[in-house]
């Protein structure tokens, strides 16, 4: 049991491949954010990750109006975890061209694709995207840089992660029964390991969420919590199952996470709640205790608390508005 698993249970990803791209150098190009860039499968997405995984040649990547840039080559995944837009190309100091104007669908149902370019040398790469809700997403991606790039080749899995995304690219060109499970299980496949990649780099001293993950303590305390939601949780019953004390767990989980157990335990249950009022018509009394909640009354006020307005009004916005893109009923 894990804290991240037991998250990524529940985040109700929709993942897949959206582009190919050849180009040859010299080129730049101006990706716009990520549910612009998947507005035409995903029209209601909320939360949109986007990532390149490069499988030929070489390019820089950079994020707008930044000064720093990264380096791309074969086996690199650059991923842009809050949705940015970004800047690609072998040079880019060139005048950016806008991607969308480039993208060229397939005619045959699989990927759209791009080929622009001076006829120099060749960079290819893959585009993937993953959506979930903002809530449920915000722990774990409130804790991922806006960009992160990620060396898939320098680790054990890199070579058969790699190697199985390109089928996966190659697959869309002649679709068979399964493929739109399967390239959403590869995005996700990249998705984690991302993110295990970056947890193992942070510094010892790093504070949040994936610090917090990495923590022997901690790390079991939020495992607890997010396998087991609706417990009656006490801080003396999870710090012992955690193997601290009831202040030195206190302690600990504020300093790494920024705030104490019972009320990050709060924030998302109450996370968990909203998803079910915008996706299910359960009663309202029904979520409350479904997230740990006896009485509908106390799950009504911390609710109004959390969000401005009660769970029914939550609900009705959010009917309301998911044929109106993707806005926030609580905004």
């Amino acid at each position: 049991m894990d804290a991240l698993s037991e998250v990524l249970k529940v985040l109700k990803l929709t993942s897949g491949l959206f582009l190919e791209a050849e180009f040859t150098a010299p080129w730049c190009i101006d990706s716009a954010p990520g549910t612009e860039d998947v507005r035409h499968i995903l029209p209601d997405a909320e939360q949109v990750s986007i990532y390149h995984l490069v499988t030929e040649g070489r390019c820089r990547a950079a994020l707008p109006g930044s000064s720093e840039s990264v380096d791309l080559g074969p086996g690199d995944l650059i991923m842009f975890p809050h949705g940015d837009g970004h800047r690609l190309g072998s040079d880019l100091q060139l005048a950016p061209v806008g991607a969308e104007i480039l993208v060229e669908p397939s005619p045959e149902g699989g990927l759209a694709r791009i080929q622009h370019g001076g006829g120099g040398a060749r960079t290819r790469f893959v585009c993937g995207f993953l959506a979930c809700d903002k809530r449920l997403c915000r722990p774990l991606l409130g804790a991922l840089p806006r960009m992160l790039r990620v060396e898939l080749g320098d680790g054990p899995a890199g070579a058969w992660i790699t190697a199985t995304l390109r089928h996966g690219a190659s697959e869309t060109h002649a679709p068979r029964p399964g493929s739109d499970a399967l390239l959403g299980r590869l995005s996700e496949l990249l998705f984690v390991e991302a993110i295990r990649h970056y947890t193992a780099s942070l510094p010892q001293d790093q504070l949040g969420w994936l610090a917090g993950l990495r923590d022997p303590y901690v790390g079991k305390a939020l495992a607890l919590l997010h396998a087991d939601p609706a417990r009656d949780w006490e801080v003396e019953a999870l710090a012992k199952e955690a193997g601290l004390s009831r202040s030195a767990l206190n302690e600990r989980f504020n300093a790494l996470i920024g705030e104490p157990p019972m009320q990050y335990l709060t924030g998302w249950r109450l996370a968990l709640a909203s998803q079910a009022l915008s996706s299910s018509n359960d009663a309202v009394a029904r979520i409350a205790g479904r997230v740990g909640y006896d009485s509908e009354a106390a799950f009504n006020r911390a609710f109004k608390r959390e969000f401005g307005i009660p769970p029914a009004a939550w609900r009705r916005a959010a009917r309301a508005t998911r044929n109106r893109g993707n806005a926030d009923p609580g905004e």
